[in-house]
C-alpha cells in the first residue's frame, strides 16, 4: 500500500480514484494533479514507481491544504462565525441546518433522530402475559 500525505492509498484501484481517500481531494483535483505529475489516471495504485509516488506526495504537500491543515482551517471558520455572532455561527451554537434548509420537517442529519412529537419516540406497549 501507497501512503501519500498519512493515508493509506488502496492498491486494487485506479489512481484517480485511491487519491480522493485523502480528506481535501475529490474527484477533479485528484486528475489535476495526475496531470501535473503526468501519471496516467487509468494507471492502478500498486502500479506505481516509487519515483511517482515520490512526485505525487510532493505536488499535494507543497500545493494543496489537506487532511488536518484543512480540517483546522475550517473549523476556525466555524469558530470565526461564532465568535462575531453571524446568523451563521449562531446556527453551528445551535445545531440546525446552516444553509437555508427548512426545519419544520427533514432536519434529522442535522440534529440527530431527534423525535419531538408525542406517539413518534414511544416504545411499543408490553404484550400482556
Amino acid at each position: 500500500m501507497a501512503r501519500i500525505a498519512g493515508i493509506n492509498i488502496p492498491d486494487q484501484k485506479q489512481i484517480q480514484f485511491a487519491l480522493t481517500y485523502i480528506y481535501g481531494i475529490g474527484r477533479s483535483l485528484s486528475r489535476k494533479i495526475l496531470e501535473t505529475a503526468k501519471i496516467s489516471p487509468n494507471k492502478k495504485a500498486s502500479e506505481l514507481t516509487a519515483q511517482e509516488i515520490a512526485t505525487l506526495k510532493d505536488i499535494i504537500e507543497k500545493n494543496h491544504k489537506i487532511e488536518g491543515e484543512l480540517k483546522r482551517q475550517v473549523m476556525m471558520n466555524i469558530k470565526r462565525l461564532k465568535d462575531i455572532g453571524t446568523w451563521r455561527g449562531m446556527r453551528h451554537v445551535k445545531g440546525l441546518p446552516v444553509r437555508g434548509q427548512r426545519t419544520k420537517t427533514n432536519t434529522r442529519t442535522i440534529r440527530g433522530n431527534v423525535r419531538k412529537t408525542v406517539g413518534s419516540g414511544r416504545k411499543p406497549a408490553a404484550t400482556p402475559t
